[in-house]
């Protein structure tokens, strides 16, 4: 497919949005020859609140997108450890043919530039400073056929006059409050997880730390006493001289927007050793918090030329609180529909191929999502959580299981007992 206009503003797909969503669709576009426009209103390099975890499953996406991971930048871990109730255990990644054995982490501020550059090079338009800032409709037929932007300047306000970028199929990537699906009725789902990540950097000696550590407890330490704090934590080693330190809550727990999550943070940190930096002396930046939308938070996830692709349509893991995998695979599953879409001759067969993207993400996805939120609720009830950590966490069995399990590490045919004992209760769980 080549350009049918000379016009900058017309392309065959928009993209709203160059996050891991927006620029992993834009990548697998214009890889196949696609026209495409990657619409972002930041100017990179530019931060997001994360993790920056990545497990095998985003992995694999990273390498079937052609990235070497061996150079410099991408740090590898060799598993999870797990932390709690006097346990440390170390869990490595599974073996399996369809996930590499190892995982990355690498901080947003340059993974995402990283992935954008990639979907440049590989043919997609990146326009940056482009804030969107809502559909554009075909009257006639109730369709999406472009949207409006307005140019942003350093100080990221909107400049100048109203552009309008046209195209017969929009993706939007614009992330968890999703403005363009918002815009189109498509509002967040109150019975579906919510979590909250409050994150920080800080020096440390724990920076080339081989395992990503994950803490199932949380201790403040006081005198004399030691209180149990919400939420669980993580500690992820960047490599660069800095590790992410953070932590989660979940909106099933009674404390989710009833503490100061920063606050939190601190209290936790201060109970670790000293000699591991996490204090303020040695923070760089700030604190941060971001909203994690889950278990399909918003749906349909295709109406009317528009397709949601990562957290715009909740495509965040309700077991471990990953995103990037999702927001990776689902971009691919979108630009293989779309290119299937714009492949047929006439508007009734394109409509028929766009509207298989949901049931192909609800295919996927739908019923370990529901599993997910099953498990969220579970674990929003502290004293299923302290006997489940008690007794769980020295049967390293279980535990890998429950790796496979809140990592969706499976192999989808043959396996071991526990990969098809996962697949088994994802295919019977409905999607919902």
């Amino acid at each position: 497919m080549t350009r049918t206009t000379a016009d900058e503003r017309q392309a065959d797909v928009i993209v709203v949005g160059a996050g891991p969503a927006g620029s992993g669709t834009a990548y697998h576009l214009a890889n196949a020859g696609a026209d495409v426009l990657l619409l972002e209103k930041a100017v990179f390099p530019r931060d997001k609140i994360c993790g920056d975890g990545l497990t095998p499953r985003a992995v694999r996406q990273l390498v079937n997108m052609g990235f070497d991971l061996d150079e410099p930048g991408w740090q590898r871990n060799l598993g999870l450890r797990i932390v709690g109730a006097g346990h440390r255990l170390e869990l490595p990644w599974p073996e399996l043919a369809s996930f590499p054995p190892y995982g990355m982490v690498r901080t947003r501020m340059d993974l995402d530039e990283v992935l954008a550059r990639h979907a440049e090079k590989a043919g997609a338009r990146l326009h940056e400073r482009t804030a969107v800032t809502g559909p554009v409709v075909d009257e006639r037929t109730g369709r999406v056929v472009g949207v409006t932007a307005k140019p942003v300047d350093d100080r990221g306000r909107r400049t100048g006059g109203e552009i309008i970028y046209r195209a017969p199929v929009v993706v939007a990537a614009d992330g968890v409050s999703s403005r363009m699906a918002v815009s189109l009725g498509l509002e967040r789902r109150e019975n579906r997880p919510m979590a909250v990540a409050v994150r920080a950097y800080y020096e440390t000696p724990r920076h080339d730390d081989p395992w990503m550590e994950s803490w199932l407890e949380l201790w403040d330490g006081k005198p004399g006493h030691s209180n149990l704090l919400p939420g669980y934590g993580w500690i992820f080693g960047v490599g660069d001289g800095t590790a992410n330190v953070g932590l989660g809550i979940l909106n099933t727990s009674k404390a989710f927007q009833h503490v100061d999550y920063k606050e939190i943070l601190r209290r936790w940190l201060a109970n670790t050793p000293a000699e591991w930096g996490f204090r303020d002396e040695n923070m760089v930046g700030r604190i941060g918090s971001a909203a994690l939308p889950m278990g399909f938070n918003r749906k349909p996830h295709y109406t009317r030329g528009v397709l949601l692709v990562g957290d715009s349509g909740g495509m965040v893991n309700p077991f471990n609180g990953e995103g990037i995998d999702y927001a990776l695979e689902s971009g691919e599953t979108a630009a293989h529909t779309i290119l299937q879409a714009l492949a047929r001759p006439d508007e009734a067969g394109r409509e028929r191929v766009l509207e298989g993207y949901a049931a192909a993400l609800d295919s996927a996805y739908g019923g370990y999502f529901t599993l997910g939120r099953v498990f969220a609720k579970m674990i929003g009830n502290p004293t299923f959580m302290k006997q489940a950590t008690r007794y769980g966490l020295p049967r390293e069995t279980l535990m890998k299981f429950m790796l496979k399990l809140m990592a969706n590490l499976t192999d989808p045919r043959g396996g071991d007992v526990s990969d098809r004992i996962i697949n088994g209760l994802s295919k019977v769980a409905p999607a919902a």
